[in-house]
């Protein structure tokens, strides 16, 4: 498997940006948009579940599972962008990630932030 498999995140010149940060340098916030948040709920099939019981046994990564993870957070992420853009953002700031067991049957990944509109100094 190769590193893209295991990444995010946006490439270059998105439509809207997304950042962790409060601010945006060089950016001027014109207007605030509100809360923006993508949300995902993936269950684990039985094939994942036995093989981490064994891969857990011997030690080591999970790697079906650490792929499975990126897969929701970058789907969790495209959702957030798409109710931004949808909502007339152009940027989102404060971006986090949220994610939690959803009632032992799957993993609820929840991609969150500040909708804004900014221009350029």
């Amino acid at each position: 498997m190769g590193i893209e498999e295991y990444g995010g995140g946006q490439g270059p010149q998105p439509d809207v940006l997304v950042v962790t940060t409060n601010d945006l340098p060089g950016h001027r916030v014109q207007e605030v948009l509100g809360e923006v948040f993508g949300l995902t709920v993936r269950s684990r099939h039985l094939g994942s579940q036995i093989g981490a019981g064994l891969k857990s046994l011997v030690g080591g990564e999970l790697r079906g599972l650490t792929k499975t993870l990126v897969e929701t957070r970058n789907q969790a992420m495209e959702r957030l962008v798409e109710q931004a853009s949808a909502r007339g953002a152009n940027a989102v700031l404060s971006f986090r990630f949220d994610v939690t067991e959803a009632a032992d049957v799957g993993t609820e990944v929840c991609a969150y932030g500040t909708a804004v509109v900014v221009t350029r100094e």
